[in-house]
């Protein structure tokens, strides 16, 4: 019964600090409990038919990640090369689906990136300044085999890095789980 006193009064004590904390650093007080999670919604594929077909499309709004996010997600059967897999840049640069977006220049170098059970990578690019579709892009590629998933996230603002983890969190989430297992046949 003590411990569970003691308890209580360590979490009061801590509640308070917090929310002194918040306070001073003139922050709303109510700021955690109106921040969003990213919400996704399934759109039309906008993209015209190509030798790898449509695909899934996905839009996040500002309101829920503070710039408008796109993902557009497909299949490549046979296409990821089955002993390296997805191994470097070069890598992304080709097997990414960056042509649906147009004209996109790298910002840095790829890096390794889990998706479920899955191996690939991931890297961000500034897409061309008269690019309607956004302002900078992330290609994450990822495979089963010898089989990959491409997945290009347009960003309606200059810093990809900030919504990545959530563009992975989405990926690894169920809705494109259920959708790999049925198209990769799984």
């Amino acid at each position: 019964m003590k411990a569970v006193g003691r308890v209580a009064i360590v979490a009061v004590s801590l509640g308070t600090v917090l929310t002194a904390m918040l306070a001073w650093s003139g922050l709303p007080q109510n700021a955690a409990a109106t921040a969003t999670a990213p919400v996704w919604t399934e759109m039309a594929w906008p993209f015209p038919s190509d030798p790898f077909g449509k695909g899934k499309a996905f839009r996040c709004k500002v309101a829920d990640c503070g710039a408008e996010v796109n993902i557009y997600l497909r299949a490549k059967i046979g296409f990821c090369n089955c002993t390296t897999g997805v191994a470097d840049d070069d890598d992304v640069d080709r097997m990414g689906d960056l042509v649906l977006v147009g004209d996109a220049s790298p910002l840095g170098g790829s890096r390794p990136i889990k998706i479920a059970w899955m191996d690939g990578r991931s890297r961000a690019y500034a897409l061309n300044a008269r690019n309607p579709l956004g302002k900078t892009a992330i290609s994450v590629v990822f495979r089963e085999r010898c089989d990959m998933i491409t997945a290009t996230a347009v960003v309606g603002h200059d810093r990809p890095t900030a919504i990545e983890p959530s563009v992975i969190e989405f990926l690894n989430g169920s809705t494109v789980m259920r959708w790999a297992e049925i198209t990769l046949g799984l």
